[in-house]
């Protein structure tokens, strides 16, 4: 069958400024860094004999304030459709084979992206503009959702009783954040042996105290929301610093949680802890070396016929109506 390939613009926004000005907590201008790379996504399902569909769905990156997403390229051998889930409005990349044959089933995506620091510092000054707050709160309409739990990070009372102990004699929202970020990335430690880590189980990091930025980030959004305090997590991948193109081995998560009067203040505590020297940097900022694919938890993709997926960053996919793990994924990137 030929093979469709599909040329399009997500979301597209304003050219991003090459180098952009942000107040610093010491009232100094900082350049704040970009980098532009191309980013290759590729998943593959095993369709077994007598399958009477197979359906792939994909996560699709989203430009926003932070990103440029351009140049997309979509091949696959089977139609394809662009969807959104029903609750967060992530695009969805959508792959349906009726009555396909025996054999794998392939759809590859690329594209290029311009990345820039998201630094919010402003939070640090003693000066804040009131009329931000109704802008940024008008700004996103999910922001109801950041407040409430998701599966595996429930607002119990255990946790906002582990909140009120960890902020105690906290004032404002910004000393609870940061001591909130302080208690995750001291008492958590960066961990992937055994099993349990991984899934942002709140109570998988509080017993155990280790995981990967899932569990850290769980930790971090639950006792934010605990505190009446909005938190987000947002899932893509972590591009190496240091090379310049290669394969990416897995996903990386972070989180962003509002402080009124200020906006969204960029947190990334599992980087915090696996760098020690770089904790000041990563409560306020995310670098550049990073695409968001999606946000949220309990992501409830169209049309699949399973639960809400935990988080949306790797394929998934049914055959026949049924989740199949039969699932090969490749990712890579290099520089432009």
């Amino acid at each position: 069958m030929q093979a469709y390939k599909i040329f399009f613009y997500l979301f597209l926004i304003a050219s991003l400024i090459a180098v952009t000005k942000l107040q610093a907590n010491t009232n100094e201008q900082v350049s704040v860094k970009q980098r532009k790379f191309q980013f290759n996504y590729s998943a593959t399902v095993d369709v077994p004999e007598g399958s009477h569909q197979a359906k792939l769905w994909l996560p699709l990156p989203q430009s926003d304030n932070n990103q440029q997403v351009t140049n997309v390229q979509i091949k696959s051998q089977q139609p394809i459709s662009f969807l959104t889930d029903g609750e967060y409005n992530n695009s969805v990349l959508v792959v349906t084979s009726n009555n396909p044959k025996a054999g794998p089933l392939t759809v590859e995506m690329s594209f290029q992206i311009t990345r820039q620091e998201n630094i919010n510092r402003l939070f640090l000054t003693e000066k804040t503009d009131p009329r931000k707050d109704l802008a940024k709160l008008s700004g996103d309409p999910l922001m109801p959702r950041w407040l409430q739990p998701d599966k595996l990070v429930p607002i119990s009372q255990r946790i906002k009783d582990l909140a009120l102990e960890v902020t105690k004699d906290k004032k404002t929202d910004a000393e609870k954040l940061r001591a909130i970020y302080d208690y995750a990335v001291t008492n958590l430690k960066y961990d992937k042996s055994g099993t349990g880590w991984g899934k942002g189980d709140i109570y998988f990091a509080c017993d155990e105290k280790r995981g990967n930025c899932t569990d850290f980030h769980a930790l971090v959004i639950g006792l934010c929301r605990a505190l009446n305090i909005p938190a987000r997590f947002a899932i893509g991948f972590s591009v190496p610093a240091d090379k310049a193109e290669g394969q990416i081995a897995g996903y990386h998560c972070w989180a962003e949680v509002f402080i009124k009067e200020v906006g969204w203040i960029p947190i990334d505590a599992s980087e915090a802890s696996k760098n020690p020297q770089m904790k000041e940097y990563f409560f306020g900022a995310h670098d550049e070396n990073r695409v968001e694919f999606t946000k949220g938890r309990d992501v409830p993709l169209p049309g699949i016929h399973s639960e809400p997926l935990n988080f949306f960053i790797y394929p998934y996919a049914e055959v026949d109506q049924k989740p199949t793990d039969k699932i090969e994924k490749k990712f890579s990137f290099s520089n432009l």
